[in-house]
C-alpha cells in the first residue's frame, strides 16, 4: 500500500483529498503546517507528498528545499498561484509536479498514479543497474552469475565467481583471507586459509589481461587481497 503525506492548511480540502486517496487504497497522513510536514517527511518514508505552497510556519518552497537536502520523496505541489515564475520556482525547489487550485480530484489522483509509475520504473532501472558491476574491462552480471571480458564469458567455477564478486563489491577495501574464507566458503575454521591463495591464483589465471603484467587482484602482504579502482 502506497503511503501519502498531505501537507495542507485548508482543513476541508485536506480531508476531502485524504478521503479520496483512502478510497483509492492509499495509506494517508495529514498535517496542517509546513514545519510539521517537514518533520514528518524527514522522519518517515512516504511514496508521495502532496504539498501546499502557502503554509503557516514554513512555506511549501522551503519545505521542498530542505527535504531535498536529504531525501528524494516525490512531491506534488498544490497552489492557487499559477504564474510561470511560481511553477518554475516550485519545480526548481524540488517539486516533481505542480497542480494549480482549484483542480479536479480525478486529475490529482491521476498525477499521483503517474508519479508512482515513474518512480517504480526508475527504481527498477536502478536495481538492474546495480545488478551489473563494471571493473575496468570486466563485467560482472550478478543476476546471471556471469563474468565477461569484452562480451566474452569467462568460465568460472562457483567458488571463483563468489570470490571475484566479493572482491569487486569491496573495491579498494582490503579483504583478509579469513574474511574471504567466511564470505565465499561460509565458514572460517574447517578449511585452511591457504585455500584462498589457491583460488586467487585460479582466478588470476582466468581474469587477468594476458598482455599486462599487472594483476587485477593485488596481494597485501601479511593481510589478504584487494582490487583497486
Amino acid at each position: 500500500m502506497s503511503k501519502v503525506l498531505i501537507v495542507e492548511d485548508e482543513e476541508n480540502l485536506a480531508k476531502f483529498i485524504g478521503l479520496e486517496l483512502k478510497h483509492e487504497g492509499y495509506d494517508v497522513e495529514t498535517v496542517m503546517d509546513g514545519r510539521t510536514g517537514l518533520d514528518s517527511a524527514l522522519e518517515n518514508d512516504y511514496d508521495v507528498i502532496l504539498l501546499d505552497l502557502m503554509l503557516p510556519e514554513l512555506n511549501g518552497l522551503e519545505v521542498a528545499r530542505r527535504l531535498r537536502e536529504s531525501k528524494k520523496t516525490p512531491i506534488i505541489m498544490m497552489t492557487a498561484r499559477d504564474s510561470v515564475i511560481d511553477r518554475v520556482s516550485g519545480l526548481d525547489y524540488g517539486a516533481d509536479d505542480y497542480l494549480v487550485k482549484p483542480f479536479a480530484i480525478e486529475e490529482l489522483l491521476a498525477r499521483v498514479r503517474s508519479l508512482l509509475r515513474r518512480i517504480a520504473i526508475e527504481n527498477k532501472s536502478s536495481d538492474q543497474h546495480r545488478s551489473i558491476i563494471q571493473f575496468k574491462d570486466l563485467r560482472i552480471e550478478k543476476e546471471n552469475r556471469i563474468a565477461r571480458r569484452d562480451d566474452q564469458i569467462i568460465n568460472l567455477t562457483k567458488r571463483e565467481y563468489d570470490l571475484l564478486l566479493t572482491l569487486v563489491e569491496n573495491i579498494n577495501i582490503v579483504q583478509s583471507r579469513e574474511q574471504l574464507l567466511k564470505e565465499v566458503w561460509g565458514f572460517d575454521s574447517e578449511v585452511e586459509t591457504n585455500v584462498v591463495d589457491v583460488y586467487i591464483r585460479y582466478l588470476r589465471n582466468k581474469i587477468d589481461d594476458p598482455e599486462s603484467k599487472a594483476s587485477y587482484i593485488q596481494t597485501v602482504r601479511g593481510t589478504g587481497y584487494v582490487m583497486r579502482s
